[in-house]
């Protein structure tokens, strides 16, 4: 099984879909939305993945993940009644793991439901699932600054903004990246057009 690659992006998309090339060899990895930028690199296209390596049947298929924690909560969503890989990474693409353990320690199934792909009876069951594995990342680490309200959020809208304006994943996460502490605090329009000088030439 492969737990973990690391190597150039040769391709991606907005959906995800990772090429990376590990000494020649290009490993087609699936990955949450924004996990490219969040994921650990040494240079411009390198990246380093932690991966779980799915097998159904006659099907063998790689999901990477920028943490360790990331990919824990994806494989206890995963263990969850009517939860398969896609849901899995649908929940992980919408949601901060700080923020889907605070949403299911909360009951909160509102919240959960929508995200797409999660119906109502998923959400409850998500909660009664994990409301006992995931209270510990409620809570940011000791010594960790408390982030904006509405920062994971606001992130994910301007890369979701920039990548439907023809973008590049990368380019558009680095960019929203670039933008700091401001995201959160400053409004969605005044970002939008901060990222878009960053990225015109």
């Amino acid at each position: 099984m492969i737990g973990r690659l690391s190597g150039r992006v040769v391709s991606d998309d907005a959906s995800g879909e990772l090429i990376v090339d590990v000494d020649g060899v290009g490993y087609e990895v699936t990955t949450p939305v924004g996990a490219r930028g969040r994921a650990e690199s040494t240079a411009p296209e390198q990246i380093t993945l932690f991966v779980h390596t799915h097998v159904r049947q006659d099907t063998l298929c790689l999901y990477g993940f920028a943490s360790e924690d990331e990919r824990r909560v994806f494989r206890l969503l995963i263990a969850a009644p009517n939860v398969g890989p896609k849901t899995a990474l649908g929940v992980l693409s919408a949601l901060p793991i700080e923020d889907l353990a605070l949403a299911v320690q909360n009951e909160d199934v509102s919240r959960l439901t929508r995200v797409p792909g999660i119906g109502k009876k998923t959400a409850e069951r998500l909660v009664l699932e994990l409301r006992e594995k995931l209270p510990k990342l409620a809570s940011p680490a000791p010594g960790t600054a408390a982030r904006p309200p509405g920062a994971p959020d606001d992130a994910r809208k301007l890369v979701f903004a920039l990548t439907n304006m023809g973008y590049r994943p990368a380019d558009a996460e680095r960019a929203v990246r670039s933008l700091g502490d401001r995201v959160g605090r400053a409004s969605l329009s005044d970002l939008l057009r901060e990222a878009i000088r960053q990225l015109t030439p």
